[in-house]
């Protein structure tokens, strides 16, 4: 038989997941919470979800998200979760936004727009198993 722990997360970042998957009456996510959860600024989230600034401020107004702009949010929300997980969630935005060596000193925003989120999910996974201590 296989066991697992889990770790808490502390209530910011609960507040953070919560929110990230809420949905209001119309049915559209509650974007605003999320990117101010993350510490994200309007032009760093729409660089997250491959979205404009329009369509991102749209979303926080409750304008419908388009299905493929759904997709992609769900997407970024699943990839700032797990980041939470290693991290503070007030630090994502600026980690996302900064320079890593270990992405020969691309920002994270960077590798997600050129496709190259699962060099993130690496990192995230290395980071949980214990492989980089």
């Amino acid at each position: 038989m296989r066991t697992t722990t889990t770790k808490s997360r502390s209530p910011a970042a609960k507040k953070a997941a919560h929110a990230a998957l809420s949905y209001k009456q119309q049915g559209s996510v509650a974007v605003k919470e999320l990117r101010q959860e993350l510490g994200l600024n309007r032009k760093q989230f729409a660089r997250l979800t491959a979205a404009s600034e329009r369509a991102v401020a749209d979303w926080e107004n409750d304008q419908p998200i388009s299905p493929g702009n759904r997709k992609s949010l769900r997407e970024s929300e699943r990839l700032c979760q797990a980041l939470m997980k290693i991290m503070k969630p007030g630090n994502v935005g600026e980690w996302l936004d900064t320079p890593n060596e270990a992405f020969s000193d691309l920002k994270p925003l960077d590798l997600i727009e050129r496709g190259e989120v699962d060099r993130l999910w690496r990192m995230i996974f290395e980071v949980e198993s214990g492989a980089l201590t």
